[in-house]
């Protein structure tokens, strides 16, 4: 297929995009929670919604094949395939999270964690994978999935512990400083993109998805977080606030990447998506 890099791809949906939004999530989620609650496992809540959202990632994905049934094709090419390589984890992930859990067994929990990162790096090895879109092959798009997911655990963490009433004090600090992060990568991805001459179309998607990220996703929630850890009495609403905010702009951008910025450039895309 040739074109002029104005023509969106047409295999991956909102249903993909929710793959990398919750699965993401829910893989950084269980990361997160392992490590900060040994040498005790996670609340049980922390934990079901962990495995809930990569569940539901991953049903998304399901049901947006044409052909159900043809999912049990993608666990046949481990050593071609991220999309294998994201499945066969995910396996892992919820085996090793399920036994933690259940046994309660919080070195086999913080593995299952491990497990949950090595999803989302899959996950952004599927898109760096997919040559003929300029806003998925580009390398800088690994570390901004990886930040992205990480800080949308964090926040996740932060408000689910606020639900149950349970706190880890130096949590702030870990968000705050995986916004920081997640804002870096996104700049360098934006820079990288204009340096190799990426479409116009999916520039311009780009940077004005940046602005609202940046000041709503980033700014506010550091100013919030930076308020709530300088004052001597509880400011729980700032800081749940901020949360909501690094969660909600994360899965912003990235649904903005799979679906609004994916512009195709001199590739055609295979069905029912990049595999490899």
């Amino acid at each position: 297929m040739t074109n002029t890099g104005q023509v969106l791809q047409a295999n991956w949906d909102w249903r993909a995009a929710g793959n990398f939004m919750f699965g993401g999530s829910g893989g950084s989620l269980l990361l997160i929670a392992g490590f900060s609650s040994l040498p005790d496992v996670p609340h049980p809540l922390v934990a079901a919604v962990a495995m809930a959202l990569v569940g539901l990632g991953l049903f998304l994905v399901w049901a947006e094949i044409g052909r159900p049934w043809r999912f049990l094709h993608v666990f046949f090419h481990p050593r071609t395939s991220w999309m294998t390589r994201e499945s066969g984890v995910a396996v892992a992930f919820f085996a090793l999270a399920i036994t933690g859990v259940v046994l309660s067994l919080p070195v086999v929990v913080a593995v299952a964690g491990v497990m949950g990162l090595l999803f989302v790096y899959c996950q952004a090895r599927v898109l760096k994978a997919s040559t003929g879109i300029p806003a998925w092959r580009q390398p800088a798009i690994v570390p901004l999935i990886l930040a992205t997911g990480l800080t949308e655990g964090a926040a996740l963490l932060l408000l689910l512990l606020a639900a149950v009433q349970e706190a880890i004090p130096w949590l702030d600090y870990i968000l705050l400083g995986l916004i920081v992060v997640r804002a870096v990568a996104a700049a360098s991805y934006l820079h990288a993109l204009a340096r190799a001459n990426a479409p116009e179309a999916t520039i311009s998607v780009l940077k004005r998805t940046a602005i609202p990220f940046l000041m709503v996703g980033s700014l506010i929630p550091l100013i919030l977080i930076v308020l709530e850890v300088s004052m001597t009495t509880e400011a729980d609403i700032a800081i749940i606030v901020a949360g909501i905010l690094a969660l909600v702009s994360g899965w912003y951008v990235k649904f903005t990447i799979v679906t609004r910025a994916a512009h195709v450039q001199g590739f055609s895309l295979g069905v029912p998506g990049p595999a490899s």
